[in-house]
């Protein structure tokens, strides 16, 4: 048998291994972000191991960023990155255990499902062939990755009266929360088919601004929550900086130039095995036309995927205190528009589960997919 091995010095790679002496045992430590303490997100692969019963122990688990997202918890495998399925975990309120018996000499495990910096390239590249779509450099990271903007319009409608809506959609502020990125692309493809009525609708009424990744250094770090020199992106939104955090200030300044209608920021939960929305109520601009707004919204996503739901989610602030330094809250109060931040779980949709592969990739584009019914709806019946 080949000596066990474990690697993660690839993209988004994230592991530190204290023990590999006994494969019943193998021992584990989660690393936090480079630049910060947050310590949730993994990604690693495992050599030699083909049909040898493993245990992973993941020994400061109780010491995460969230501890309670371990409950009901299943880590994601995949032996070709492909296709990813759950495997049985559990956790005692300190220390995470995977037991399983890999079915090739590689096997990879992750937190979610990966999404790659690659595929993130091949989502622009595609888009970029639709002439629908003009694809703007905003600006770089400190690593000097691009910072991308979509700007999606139907150049060529000539059944449309008046100025269109500007709706916006930016993805994985937090890097680890990778659901995000698929969701984007799920939102993306859906909306670029030509042959879809509601994408052909929405470009009648609306024009698109989308960031499909809002944090690709912290992702290709493998951090969970911040960018390369240790900024949580949704606590700058009041007062960003090219020092800190100049993803958000070239995106923040781009729509201050352009406009917001509607805005959505999608992102995961550790804890929560739901989707839901969580809207501006708390803001001090929020109003009786933004809180009709939300519930057209909610309503026609409800009746669009049976994976959104109402019933769970965060508790509200108080009127008036709502926490500017979020992208929602401050486009919300900055643009007195729609604007939601989206969730979705770590772990698996309750409401709808899946034994196999829980909340996954493929779900989340769906999903992404589907939230178009609900802008169509607040976008051509509001006034």
């Amino acid at each position: 048998m080949n000596p066990l091995h474990i690697s993660s010095q690839f993209d988004a790679g994230a592991i530190t291994v204290v023990s590999l002496a006994d494969p019943q045992d193998i021992q584990l430590q989660i690393r936090p972000d480079n630049a910060s303490d947050f310590a949730q997100w993994f990604h690693f692969c495992l050599h030699g191991a083909a049909g040898v019963p493993v245990t992973l122990r993941f020994l400061n688990a109780g010491q995460s960023a969230y501890p309670p997202g371990w409950d009901g918890y299943q880590m994601v495998a995949s032996t070709d990155r492909r296709r990813w399925f759950r495997v049985p975990t559990t956790y005692d309120g300190q220390v995470m255990t995977v037991r399983t018996t890999p079915g090739a000499n590689r096997i990879y495990f992750a937190y979610f499902e990966p999404y790659s910096y690659e595929r993130h390239l091949d989502l622009l590249g595609t888009a970029s062939v639709s002439d629908l779509v003009d694809v703007q450099h905003l600006g770089t990271t400190h690593q000097g990755r691009d910072i991308t903007l979509l700007h999606i319009r139907d150049t060529q409608d000539r059944a449309a009266t008046g100025p269109k809506k500007k709706v916006w959609l930016i993805a994985r502020q937090h890097p680890g929360e990778t659901m995000a990125a698929w969701f984007a692309e799920g939102f993306l493809q859906r909306l670029l088919d030509r042959d879809d009525p509601t994408s052909r609708t929405l470009l009648q009424h609306c024009e698109f601004f989308a960031v499909p990744h809002m944090n690709p250094d912290g992702a290709a770090l493998g951090n969970l929550r911040t960018n390369a020199v240790g900024t949580n992106l949704n606590r700058e939104w009041q007062e960003p900086s090219l020092e800190k955090s100049p993803e958000v200030f070239t995106v923040r300044q781009k729509m201050q130039q352009l406009g917001v209608d509607l805005f959505l920021d999608a992102h995961g939960d550790e804890n929560l095995p739901y989707n839901f929305v969580v809207g501006t109520e708390a803001t001090p601009g929020y109003s009786p036309r933004i809180e009709a707004l939300q519930n057209t919204f909610k309503a026609a996503w409800l009746a669009a995927s049976p994976d959104f739901q109402t019933a769970v989610g965060y508790p509200r602030a108080a009127p008036g205190q709502a926490n500017l330094s979020l992208a929602t809250n401050w486009v919300g109060q900055t643009f007195g528009c729609l604007a939601f931040t989206i969730e979705m779980p770590f772990k698996d949709n309750a409401n709808l589960p899946d034994a196999r592969a829980g909340w996954s990739g493929v779900r989340a584009k769906k999903l992404g997919a589907s939230v178009l019914e609900a802008v169509r709806a607040v976008v051509t019946g509001e006034n």
